[in-house]
């Protein structure tokens, strides 16, 4: 049974993007010598951040949108298996667009 996952107000969670195995000149990097990824593609949103008045304001990512974050952000987690991160909307740097 697949779980589902809502994060609340302007959370975020994003599933990392693998990193590379070769170097451009073609050399393996070994595991112990990778650093994480700080690109990933987000999976789910909240709703969003309230205001002083109690309005909801969107966020401007959306499921789907491929991201950088800071490299210290967010809390890893596994779901049916897969290690994901959620991370506040301020934690991302910006949308890589293609």
């Amino acid at each position: 049974m697949k779980m589902k996952f809502k994060p609340l107000h302007d959370r975020i969670v994003v599933s990392r993007v693998d990193a590379e195995e070769k170097t451009a000149g073609g050399i393996i990097i070994p595991d112990t010598a990778k650093e994480k990824p700080q690109e990933g593609k987000i999976i789910a949103v909240g709703p969003g951040k309230r205001d002083n008045d109690g309005n909801i304001i969107p966020l401007d990512v959306k499921a789907g949108d491929r991201v950088l974050f800071s490299k210290w952000a967010g809390t890893e987690f596994k779901l049916d298996g897969q290690e994901h991160m959620i991370m506040k909307e301020d934690d991302i740097l910006g949308i890589i667009e293609s």
